[in-house]
């Protein structure tokens, strides 16, 4: 089908319709395990009063890079959106899953889908595919983590979009401690919350909103639903939600994907360390004509000479030298046969690197902000 200029509000109404296809799978006998028990696709009717401008054409936004599902539940989201032509990696914790990711698998298999599904510790050691990600769904998790911040800056390395909803409040417990203005978050404890021991933060729109700038994003669309006038942070009554599109607000590392020779970033990744040698793979060039291949890094102090040689598909570019620690910029013209095939492979070779020692057991290069394979108009 033709996904383009498919506006939200569109996809809404189609995302109802794939809900009855999946309750009829569900229906359709015992399969041993609860069903996650919420309406996922439901969230579409609300994005549709959410996104703006643009950012209405949702698959516009997503495009031919790969969603995420994160914290998927059964996986409705990411089974709706492959149906209508993206690529998606679901992702969710089988200890704190509602089936323990059983739903997922069953669907995916009833379904014949070719999701990725990806097992992943979300509060604790989340660690994504050295991907660049479109958008991030990200709904009805934030509340559920111990660690909202680590989330958040992990997936703002990976993606350039996070549509994100979680509870808010807007005064305290006993309704009459007025929050709202506030940039806060109150911990909920085991029984608050119809005895759910998953909930921990529940924020107040000010404290969400500076929670999303400071993890590394622009805040573009935000609305809440539900209890938007007295809100609290434990009742049923007073349950209220906020739907936020964020767009990252810093530079992806690359525009490929790492290969080998990156040491992994455990926080905020606008720089990784490498090893002596690494690369980068990069998409087909779709776009004849003139490319530079473009390597901003720091090098440290204890090497007063460094060389960078480069190969692009196995076609040597310019080597470089730099003296003493600094910032610096590694350019060089990439030649239009080198850049043929299905990928684009650049490997490149330091001339020395800081050995393992007692302090740090990693083979250490240098220090790389961004690698990027650009079109020269």
């Amino acid at each position: 089908m033709d996904r383009s200029r498919l506006d939200i509000r569109s996809l809404a109404g189609m995302a109802a319709a794939f809900q009855k296809r999946i309750g009829a799978i569900q229906a359709a006998g015992s399969p041993g395990f609860d069903w996650y028990p919420y309406d996922s696709l439901g969230n579409f009717f609300v994005l549709a009063d959410l996104l703006t401008g643009e950012r209405r054409f949702l698959l516009d936004l997503i495009g031919n890079r790969p969603a995420l599902d994160v914290g998927c539940g059964d996986g409705h989201i990411a089974f709706f959106l492959e149906s209508l032509g993206c690529k998606v990696i679901a992702v969710d914790n089988p200890r704190t899953n509602y089936n323990q990711m059983q739903g997922v698998r069953a669907l995916k298999a009833a379904l014949n889908s070719s999701i990725e599904i990806c097992e992943q510790d979300i509060d604790y050691d989340f660690r994504l595919p050295d991907l660049q990600f479109s958008v991030a769904i990200f709904l009805g998790v934030l509340y559920h983590l111990k660690n909202p911040f680590r989330a958040l800056e992990t997936l703002v390395t990976r993606s350039q979009y996070c549509l994100l909803s979680t509870r808010v409040t807007r005064f305290a417990p006993d309704r009459k401690t007025d929050l709202g203005a506030l940039p806060l978050a109150y911990l909920v404890n085991e029984t608050e919350t119809n005895n759910d021991s998953t909930n921990f933060w529940i924020f107040t729109n000010p404290g969400l909103k500076r929670l999303i700038e400071r993890s590394g994003w622009r805040v573009v669309d935000y609305a809440s639903v539900g209890n938007s006038r007295d809100s609290d942070p434990i009742t049923a009554q007073g349950d209220e939600r906020a739907f936020c599109l964020a767009e990252r607000a810093v530079a992806a590392l690359t525009n490929g994907r790492l290969l080998s020779g990156w040491h992994q970033q455990e926080t905020f990744e606008a720089w990784r360390w490498t090893e002596k040698k690494f690369a980068v793979v990069f998409p087909k060039v779709s776009r004849p004509g003139p490319h530079v291949l473009r390597l901003d890094f720091f090098l440290p102090d204890g090497r007063d000479r460094l060389s960078i040689a480069c190969s692009i598909n196995g076609t040597a570019l310019a080597e470089r030298t730099f003296v003493k620690s600094g910032h610096y910029r590694y350019e060089a013209a990439v030649p239009d046969p080198a850049l043929t095939g299905r990928s684009v492979l650049a490997e490149f070779g330091l001339s020395d690197a800081f050995a393992p020692g007692d302090r740090d057991e990693r083979e250490l290069g240098i220090v790389v902000s961004s690698v990027q394979l650009i079109a020269v108009d």
